[in-house]
């Protein structure tokens, strides 16, 4: 079923941006990859749109199912999803998350305007919830917001190993003061070798804590993000810290 008021609703929602076409409100938080879990073509095209113009990269869904697989699959830092959606709900895909260990910031975007409905989405694990038809310049704030809360549980915001450094808040890394631009996934796996640093860890390991998967996709995701990640740590310095322990895993150097 889907999660809209009528046809009027696209033009409501897109009563929040101004003549221009670009957008009032500014981000002022740096570029996020985030995931819009929304069965409506136009709405979702419109969501989208004005993220990309803020200047953050976007994925969209429009089942229930292929928007969890992707929350699982990849690394974002704001999740925007519609309750009522084909295949799966989104209270489902928030639960699962959740129950996955996932953290990532979730902001419902629903006609269900019930106080029960918003009870119930924000117990479910949902950290912010935005009533159609909305305002694009308010969904943009409320992004920002989320963006703007720290870490759960992030008792460490820096970790350094050898030359390099990674700064958990800036989503910034750089080696031996040269900055490394990394994809979201390279980031999340580079900080679990670094939280392990000196300690061998294995496939299995990497495709639990990384990618959230609990079975063996039987593809050589591991090898291959391991393999790019190498190209940019590594490459152009005297000793490489990504090592690949025989039979075993992997493992990143502590000392040089």
């Amino acid at each position: 079923m889907a999660d809209r008021d009528g046809k009027g609703l696209h033009r409501l929602i897109c009563g929040g941006m101004i003549a221009s076409g670009r957008w009032p409100i500014v981000d002022r938080f740096g570029p996020m990859k985030v995931l819009v879990i929304e069965d409506d073509i136009q709405t979702a095209a419109f969501i989208r749109k004005g993220l990309e113009e803020a200047g953050h990269v976007v994925d969209v869904a429009g089942t229930g199912r292929d928007g969890l697989f992707l929350a699982a699959g990849e690394l974002y830092e704001i999740i925007i999803t519609d309750r009522r959606l084909p295949g799966l709900d989104g209270l489902s895909i928030v639960k699962t998350i959740r129950g996955a260990g996932i953290k990532t910031p979730v902001l419902f975007v629903t006609t269900m305007t019930g106080v029960g409905d918003r009870i119930e989405g924000l117990e479910a694990g949902a950290d912010d919830y935005l009533i159609k038809p909305f305002a694009f310049g308010e969904l943009l704030a409320r992004v920002n917001a989320l963006a703007r809360r720290p870490a759960m549980a992030a008792s460490q915001t820096v970790l350094k190993v050898a030359d390099l450094e990674m700064d958990l808040l800036a989503r910034k890394v750089q080696r031996a003061g040269r900055e490394i631009d990394l994809q979201p996934r390279e980031f999340g796996l580079l900080e679990y070798l670094m939280r392990h640093a000196g300690k061998t860890v294995t496939r299995t390991m990497l495709l639990e804590n990384v990618w959230n998967f609990h079975f063996d996709p039987n593809t050589n995701i591991v090898e291959t993000h391991i393999s790019r990640l190498r190209s940019k740590v590594d490459k152009g310095f005297a000793t490489p810290l990504i090592e690949t322990v025989r039979g075993s895993g992997y493992s990143l150097r502590a000392s040089h």
